[in-house]
C-alpha cells in the first residue's frame, strides 16, 4: 500500500479517483445498454430461452440421436416457447377488449357509471362538476381507448417476436459453445465455473417460477369461476405469465378480471377479486417463492425486487420479465469469476459462507 496517497501498490491513482472513475465507466456502460435496449434484451431473451431448454438437447443425444437432429428440436422447443407466450398474451388482450367494446356490457359499464356518481354523491362529493365528468363520461371511449393500448402492446410484441425467432437458430450452435467452454475452462477456469454456476442458477429461478406460477394460476382460476367472471382460464393463463414477473407481475395479471368483475358485478365484486388475488400472490409469490428463489439462485428479496426496477428501467418490459436472469449474469461476470471480489457475494445473498463460519468459531475457541 502506498502510504502517501493510500492507493494499492502498484497503481498511481489514489483510491478515490479510482472509485469515480470506476462509477463513471459503469454509467457509460448503462447509458448504452439502454440506448440498445431495442436489441439487447430480445437478444438476450432468446439466449435465456435456449439455455433453460438446452438440456433436451443433451437429453437426446445421450439417447443416440444425431446432433443436427437435437439442435432441431431445441430450436422447435424455443420456437413453441415463444409462440406460446406470444398467443397467450395476445389471446387475454383481444378477449378483453372484445368483451370490453361489444354489447354485452353495455347495460353492467352504464349501471357502474350511475353506481359510482351515486358513491360520490353519498361521501359529499356533489354539484355541477361532478354531473357534468360523470354524465359527459364515454364508456365506449374508454374502452376503445384500452384496445388501442392492447393492441400497440400486440405490436411490440410482434416486432420483438422477429429479432427473437431469429436469435432461436443459436440454438443450432449450442454444441459448439460446449467444446469451447471446454477449451476456455483449461485457461480460465473461473470464468466457465462462473457461466456455468448462472446457466444453473438460470434454469433453478425458472423452474421454481413455473412451479410456483402453475400454483398461483391454479387458486386464480378457481377463484375466478366461483366469482362468476368470465373467461376465467384466460386470466389464469396470464397470471401463470405474468408470474415471471417479480414482486409486481401478479398486479399486471390483476387488472383484466378486476375491470370485468367491476362491469358485471360492480364494484363490491371486482373489490372481492382484488382482495383474493393479492392475498394468494402475497403469501405465495411475496413470502413463499422468495424464499425458495433465493436458495436457488443466491439472490436476497430485496436484491431481486432492486433489480426488477434497475433493469426495468434499462430495457423496458423484458428488463422486467428478466431482471433476475440479468441479475445472475452480472453477478458471474463481475463477482463469480474473479476469486478477488467473492466478499461481494455475501452482500448479495446475505448469507456468510460456511468457511468463514468455521473459520470464525476455531478463532473465537
Amino acid at each position: 500500500m502506498n502510504a502517501t496517497n493510500g492507493a494499492p501498490a502498484g497503481t498511481d491513482l489514489p483510491r478515490g479517483l479510482n472509485v469515480l472513475l470506476t462509477l463513471g465507466a459503469g454509467i457509460l456502460v448503462v447509458g448504452g445498454l439502454h440506448i440498445m435496449s431495442d436489441v439487447i434484451a430480445p437478444m438476450f431473451l432468446a439466449a435465456v430461452i435456449v439455455i433453460v431448454l438446452s438440456p433436451i438437447q443433451g437429453w437426446l443425444k445421450k439417447r443416440g440421436m444425431p446432433t443436427w437432429l437435437a439442435s432441431s428440436a431445441l430450436f422447435l422447443a424455443a420456437l413453441g416457447v415463444l409462440v406460446a407466450v406470444f398467443l397467450s398474451v395476445g389471446w387475454a388482450a383481444f378477449e378483453l377488449a372484445d368483451l370490453v367494446t361489444g354489447d354485452e356490457y353495455a347495460d353492467d359499464l352504464q349501471s357502474t357509471k350511475d353506481d359510482v356518481s351515486e358513491l360520490l354523491e353519498n361521501v359529499g362529493v356533489t354539484g355541477d362538476d361532478l354531473e357534468s365528468a360523470v354524465g359527459n363520461l364515454d364508456v365506449r371511449a374508454v374502452a376503445g381507448q384500452l384496445a388501442s393500448a392492447f393492441s400497440g402492446l400486440l405490436g411490440l410484441l410482434s416486432t420483438l417476436s422477429l429479432v427473437v425467432f431469429t436469435l432461436v437458430f443459436a440454438a443450432m450452435d449450442s454444441t459448439g459453445y460446449e467444446k469451447s467452454l471446454d477449451y476456455v475452462n483449461g485457461v480460465r477456469p473461473t470464468i466457465v465455473q462462473a457461466l456455468y454456476g448462472f446457466v444453473d442458477s438460470t434454469r433453478s429461478y425458472f423452474f421454481v417460477s413455473t412451479v410456483f406460477g402453475l400454483i398461483v394460476a391454479v387458486i386464480d382460476t378457481v377463484a375466478l369461476l366461483a366469482f362468476g367472471i368470465p373467461l376465467a382460464l384466460v386470466w389464469g393463463v396470464l397470471a401463470f405469465i405474468t408470474n415471471y414477473i417479480p414482486n409486481v407481475g401478479f398486479v399486471i395479471g390483476l387488472i383484466p378480471p378486476a375491470l370485468l368483475a367491476l362491469f358485471s358485478g360492480g364494484w363490491q365484486l371486482m373489490l372481492w377479486v382484488i382482495i383474493v388475488y393479492s392475498v394468494v400472490n402475497v403469501v405465495i409469490q411475496s413470502i413463499i417463492q422468495p424464499r425458495f428463489v433465493g436458495d436457488s439462485v443466491g439472490l436476497s428479496a430485496t436484491l431481486t425486487f432492486a433489480s426488477l426496477i434497475f433493469w426495468g428501467w434499462i430495457f423496458g418490459p423484458l428488463g422486467a420479465l428478466l431482471a433476475v436472469p440479468f441479475t445472475l449474469l452480472a453477478k458471474a461476470l463481475l463477482i463469480d469469476c474473479d476469486p478477488t471480489t467473492q466478499w461481494a457475494a455475501s452482500l448479495i445473498t446475505l448469507k456468510v459462507p460456511d468457511d468463514s463460519n468455521s473459520a470464525s468459531s476455531e478463532s473465537t475457541s
